[in-house]
């Protein structure tokens, strides 16, 4: 027997059954939120992983196609590789759970969320998003929830909780929140330049949701929930903290993380840990944690530093930004190119331009959502860190950081009419020392720029970070945190938007959630940043977008056309469309439904001929109007001259000259290229022209 809960959330009905299916995890909610099911699980091992000190969590989003009525493509029609989309939500899923587990427990942890069933008005990353919190709380699992998350949407000035799948696409904010009981936990958004304050409210508005649904969750693990679980603390004995404190001072450690070079530091760190080693040599239940225990007294030496003493390891006030440089056309035959570095934080950003036909196809749950025709990617090489590792495919932390770039610029991307163009840019990171994210959206937007791309306004990042003490109201907020800052700190809070307002924001966190005036602190910060940034830096750079395209990108020009004149230009089997691409030596013309084509060419002659000969097929002709054609027919009573592919015309042999005429071919021959104006079109849609009355 099975128990049921359901609560109205959003106007829907979210429903949750404990004990149906998934027995043998240690947690499993079969999720219905309307029509949209996804079975979450969490699972944990018996006992921690050896030879770590981290903790093994792991989430999974799966997209199952049958879910949306979908085979898979390809050969195995069976589902592959995670798609861009699970991948993200596995991180959203990830990121306020994860703070929430002993900080001391290592045993393998695995959030499973299978798609079993979309409902497009109800978000499956939400149900797994809840899904996931729900089977953990009731686990054995140790776990510090319950948290909630709701997604919040804007439209006309006001808040939608949890908006419909028409209500995305007209929405001017894509926001997801999740809470503890009193903290807000986490933020990832996307946003049209949303003003700061309406930011604020809409955040705190999904906090208040969030409450409902903790009470929610509480009913369930009151009637279902299991006891937690004893497992096996992989904390660091006090008594080797005190040992290593002997032998290295705190005044002496303090010392070493002093610096602003990440090198000099990491140098510094591993003469310490050798002196530990063989100081401790002899002891070997110690040995092996020595790495961990340097790690941790860095950690609470720079932490120290920065709450009680506001000093920075790289010497920095709190609020300032490190040293700051803008350059383009680093590299001359790409479309567009920009460099931005922020400290020891560099980033070389490019942008190319390509027919909307080279649009990425999508083939996921979503069907509002079957192409993306403005891409970001992120590489992260090993050298940009001083590591000696081969580069692979990008895993989870690339394709994160590449969309949260991605989300920052697609507000101010200028539509398909106004610039018909597929977009790929690609953040190169030739050095890190934190906050590389959001110096790809600074860099991005350097490119974009010198590329000629009519941005609606440049757009810049950059990172909040905290170190909290004993109580809420003992906290210091750092601008543009830097790597040992983020490593030791308890939040990365990064806010990319234009001087108008917010295009994206992403928040880490390594605590149990957020104050508001930890909240609105940050959000104030990074508005003053980004703004020096933007003004003092990047603009000074490039003022604003080029006016002309690079000479080495295509260049395509849009035609509207009736859409009923479409068969007309396609012609059968495309004879009339391969004949406009052969006569006029365009490289490609782009069809799409509601009459819209495109034609791309790096000559502008050539796709000056394209379009005529386009309109000229998708344009009926009137009295009165002039074309160049060419004679394709000779008869007795005159000549039929295409003025158009399969569009012909008659000059009667009176209309060929001034003069009276006793022989057509003494005036035209079949190839010849004439001037003509139609003078009648008859009943029967027949064309007649004229020679002579194009005489001067």
């Amino acid at each position: 027997m099975f128990k049921s809960f359901s609560m109205e959330l959003a106007g829907r009905t979210l429903t949750v059954e404990v004990g149906r299916v998934a027995k043998q995890a240690n947690g499993a909610a079969f999720m219905h939120y309307g029509d949209t099911v996804v079975l979450s699980t969490a699972t944990a091992s018996d006992k921690p992983r050896d030879g770590i000190d981290f903790f093994p969590l792991s989430v999974e989003y799966e997209e199952k196609l049958y879910s949306v009525g979908k085979i898979p493509g390809g050969f195995t029609k069976r589902e592959g590789k995670a798609s861009e989309n699970a991948t993200l939500t596995s991180r959203v899923i990830d990121r306020p759970m994860r703070p929430l587990f002993p900080k001391d427990y290592r045993n393998d942890v695995t959030l499973d969320n299978i798609v079993m069933s979309v409902d497009p008005d109800c978000s499956p990353e939400l149900t797994a998003m809840l899904g996931s919190a729900i089977a953990t709380c009731i686990s054995d699992i140790p776990f510090d929830g319950p948290c909630a998350m709701t997604q919040v949407g804007l439209i006309d000035g006001e808040f939608i909780i949890n908006p419909t799948s028409a209500q995305k696409k007209v929405s001017d904010l894509a926001l997801t929140v999740a809470s503890t009981r009193e903290k807000v936990i986490m933020i990832e958004a996307g946003a049209k330049e949303v003003p700061e304050q309406t930011m604020i409210d809409a955040i705190f508005k999904a906090h208040e949701v969030n409450q409902e649904i903790i009470k929610f969750i509480d009913r369930i693990v009151a009637e279902c929930g299991k006891e937690k679980h004893t497992y096996e603390s992989c904390a660091i004995p006090d008594e080797l903290f005190a040992a290593i404190k002997e032998i290295v001072p705190p005044a002496e450690m303090e010392e070493a993380v002093f610096t602003d070079e990440k090198q000099k530091r990491e140098e510094n760190i591993r003469q310490i840990t050798e002196r530990l080693e063989e100081a401790f040599a002899e002891n070997e239940e110690w040995l092996p944690l020595i790495g961990q225990a340097v790690y941790q007294y860095q950690k609470k030496t720079v932490r120290k530093m920065i709450l009680k003493d506001h000093k920075r390891p790289d010497g920095r006030r709190i609020d300032e930004i490190r040293p700051l440089a803008a350059e383009i056309d680093i590299l001359p035959r790409v479309h567009g190119s920009g460099m931005f570095t922020r400290g020891q934080t560099q980033i070389l950003n490019a942008c190319t331009l390509a027919p909307l036909s080279e649009a990425q196809r999508l083939d996921g749950l979503d069907e509002n959502e079957t192409t993306k025709r403005y891409m970001h990617h992120y590489n992260f090489p090993g050298f940009s860190v001083g590591e000696a590792k081969p580069s692979r495919s990008p895993g989870r932390r690339e394709i994160g950081h590449g969309a949260l770039a991605e989300r920052a610029l697609r507000p101010v991307i200028p539509s398909e009419e106004e610039f018909p163009y597929s977009l790929r840019l690609v953040s190169e990171v030739l050095s890190s020392n934190g906050s590389t994210s959001q110096a790809s959206v600074c860099g991005s937007t350097l490119s974009l720029m010198a590329a000629g791309v009519p941005i609606k306004r440049p757009v810049a990042g950059i990172s909040c970070g905290l170190v909290t003490g004993d109580t809420d109201d003992d906290f210091i907020l750092l601008t543009d945190i830097q790597g040992l800052e983020d490593f030791f700190g308890d939040m990365d809070f990064k806010v990319a938007g234009t001087e108008k307002g917010i295009t994206a924001i992403q928040m880490d966190m390594k605590i149990q959630g957020l104050t508001p005036e930890i909240i609105k602190g940050a959000i104030e910060n990074t508005h003053k940043a980004r703004t020096y940034i933007l003004d003092e830096v990047m603009l000074k750079a490039i003022a604003e977008p080029r006016k002309q395209l690079s000479e080495y990108a295509p260049k395509i020009e849009f035609v509207q056309i009736n859409p009923d004149k479409m068969a007309e230009v396609i012609g059968s089997k495309g004879k009339v469309i391969n004949r406009i691409l052969e006569e006029s030596g365009v490289d490609k013309i782009d069809t799409e439904d509601g009459g819209k084509i495109y034609v791309s060419s790096p000559n502008a002659d050539a796709i000056a001929k394209a379009v005529s000969m386009i309109k000229c097929i998708a344009e009926d002709p009137e009295v009165g109007q002039i074309y160049t054609g060419t004679v394709t027919r000779i008869m007795q009573f005159g000549a039929f001259v295409e003025i158009a592919p399969e569009k012909e015309g008659l000059v009667h042999i009176s209309k060929l000259a001034k003069e009276r005429v006793a022989k057509v071919e003494d005036i035209v021959k079949e190839g010849d290229v004439v001037k003509v104006k139609v003078i009648e079109i008859d009943d029967k849609g027949r064309i007649n022209l004229s020679i002579k009355d194009c005489l001067e």
